[in-house]
């Protein structure tokens, strides 16, 4: 596969306050299939996720309040 067909999508989580917080958001999100990679700033609440396809914003937010957080919304 390459790299040209990996997708990064970013998002912003709210409520979002210790490195526990995200140690939670980074687990939820990298259960969504096709997933390769999550990464949180706790600074900023940005949510990167880099996925071997493109991948429904919905499944990723399901992911997000599936660890007691919310995905601001544009």
């Amino acid at each position: 596969m390459s790299a040209s067909s990996m997708n990064t999508a970013t998002y912003t989580v709210k409520g979002m306050t210790c490195g526990h917080c995200v140690s939670s958001v980074k687990e939820e999100v990298g259960e969504v299939a096709g997933v390769t990679k999550v990464e949180v700033d706790l600074a900023t609440g940005l949510l990167t996720v880099d996925s071997d396809g493109p991948i429904d914003p919905a499944r990723i937010a399901a992911a997000v309040e599936e660890a007691g957080y919310e995905v601001a919304t544009r």
